[in-house]
């Protein structure tokens, strides 16, 4: 149990899961209104799916914080979201059973939510995923629990772990992005770059591509698959034709 001595917690949380099922962390983070990270802590699930990730990075930040002291809690996923504060009255008005007759999914993990929320002051709070100019904690749980998911390895503040590097899923400009990157997350993130370059391959002089290790975003709003060739622009990796000018790495 993590003790802290003030009025109010301000945290995020986030999973990810590079398959649906697949790789799969999750992750949460304490902080400040202006972003700044002060704590947070990162674990690898296996093979897992993307709302069991979420459910679990919730579970987790609620187990290691003070039921006394009253919490906002931010979060990218509407489904963790509604799964506990929505749908759940519901769900065990009947026995545990969906609006279908269908049993609930992720049941388990769910009830144990709803045993650590009982008798606090919880605050949820919808922020979009991956923009430029985001929600600082959710932008660093996000890429805490990508980075799990890739390296099945704990990690977080207590154990001494660097800033985690920039997710393969989020614009890598803006002012969210600067405020919560450190020395140690530019260094994760040359590394990273250096260990994708033995992918790469070259189609023109000025237009090098490679075959996306794992499923992302493009600038453009649409998504990309695993395996499909992908190029580097101004906001990080998409769509080849999404480029804007020719780039290096």
């Amino acid at each position: 149990m993590i003790a802290r001595m003030a009025e109010r917690v301000i945290a995020a949380c986030d999973g990810a899961s590079k398959g649906n099922p697949g790789p799969a962390g999750w992750a949460w983070v304490m902080g400040d209104d202006g972003g700044t990270a002060d704590r947070w802590e990162a674990g690898p699930l296996g093979t897992a799916t993307n709302n069991v990730a979420e459910l679990t990075a919730l579970e987790r930040l609620l187990a290691a914080t003070d039921a006394a002291v009253p919490m906002e809690i931010r979060m990218d996923s509407q489904y963790a979201m509604k799964a506990v504060t929505t749908w759940l009255p519901g769900w065990k008005r009947k026995g545990w059973k969906t609006a279908a007759g269908k049993p609930v999914a992720n049941q388990d993990l769910v009830m144990r939510i709803d045993a650590l929320l009982t008798g606090r002051s919880v605050e949820f709070r919808y922020v979009p995923a991956h923009q430029v100019d985001g929600d600082p904690l959710n932008d660093f749980a996000d890429r805490a629990a990508s980075r799990a998911a890739i390296l099945q390895e704990p990690a977080g503040s207590e154990l001494g772990s660097p800033v985690p590097p920039p997710s393969p899923d989020t614009p890598r400009t803006g002012g969210a992005r600067r405020r919560a990157d450190g020395p140690s997350a530019k260094a994760g993130a040359s590394a990273k770059a250096g260990s994708s370059a033995a992918r790469l391959r070259t189609s023109g002089a000025s237009s090098r591509t490679l075959n996306a290790k794992f499923p992302g975003r493009c600038r453009c709003g649409r998504s990309y698959a695993a395996g499909e060739p992908i190029a580097k622009n101004t906001d990080g990796w998409g769509h080849p034709a999404c480029r804007s000018g020719a780039e290096g790495n």
